[in-house]
């Protein structure tokens, strides 16, 4: 697959939007981490939503739909790095989520589904949504077409996510509220980890987090969450 290049100068894509130089060393050097992320992200939600399978036993098959999905979505954004002529930094990526990744297993094992739903298919997806639509209005044409397609699978998880803690919601309120006081604020750390490597893709901070609780905030208003409990729960990324 050739590699993209670049003409030295300024483009607007068809969304009007100026799009940075894809060739630079300084976008490359980031793109290495960024991409990176969004591969381990998907390769996580790949064995999260198996692990959780064996939990729901009857919901095994399905489980495992979106498990294959998120392995689809993993290839995918690896063809964009390989498009770019850019070596994904692996090791750098899995060190990122290890907070998250740690505390999903320590929820699996103690067979806590309402922390492993919230942190997989409510916080990842909801954080995954609100960067690759700030993404791809200054994605490469590529990586765009790719990152559209992925989005509209990630709202199906996101959606069946929802809807198991809702119809749960009577019994595992209190664990929602505590599993979101342990794992909100992790999001807001990662954000910050990789926020100058974000801006180099022209990708606003303060944008992808303001993006972030916006969907979340949605997502656990489509639970059930009355507003009071909703602004109580955000005040966590705040800590």
């Amino acid at each position: 697959m050739p590699t993209l290049e670049s003409t030295g100068v300024a483009i607007n894509n068809d969304l009007g939007v100026n799009l940075p130089d894809f060739s630079s060393e300084e976008y490359k050097d980031a793109y290495s981490r960024i991409n990176a992320i969004v591969i381990e992200g998907e390769k996580e939600a790949h064995g999260n939503y198996l692990a959780i399978g064996t939990l729901i036993p009857d919901k095994a098959e399905e489980l495992k739909k979106l498990a294959v999905m998120e392995l689809k979505h993993m290839k995918g954004f690896t063809a964009c790095g390989r498009n770019l002529g850019v070596k994904a930094d692996m090791p750098f990526a899995e060190k990122f989520f290890l907070p998250l990744h740690g505390n999903f297993q320590k929820a699996f094992k103690e067979q806590n589904l309402t922390t492993c739903f919230l942190i997989q298919a409510i916080l990842i997806e909801a954080f995954a949504i609100s960067a690759y639509h700030v993404y791809i209005r200054v994605a490469d044409p590529f990586a765009r077409k790719i990152t559209e397609n992925v989005v509209k699978d990630e709202y199906l998880h996101l959606n069946y996510g929802q809807e198991w803690l809702k119809a749960n919601l009577s019994t595992c309120k209190e664990d929602l509220m505590k599993a979101n006081k342990e794992n909100l604020p992790l999001i807001k750390s990662m954000l910050d980890q990789v926020a100058d490597d974000a801006e180099s893709l022209d990708m606003d901070k303060e944008e992808l987090m303001e993006e972030f609780m916006i969907a979340y905030q949605d997502s656990l208003m489509e639970i059930g969450l009355d507003t009071r409990e909703i602004a109580r729960m955000a005040l966590a990324a705040l800590v």
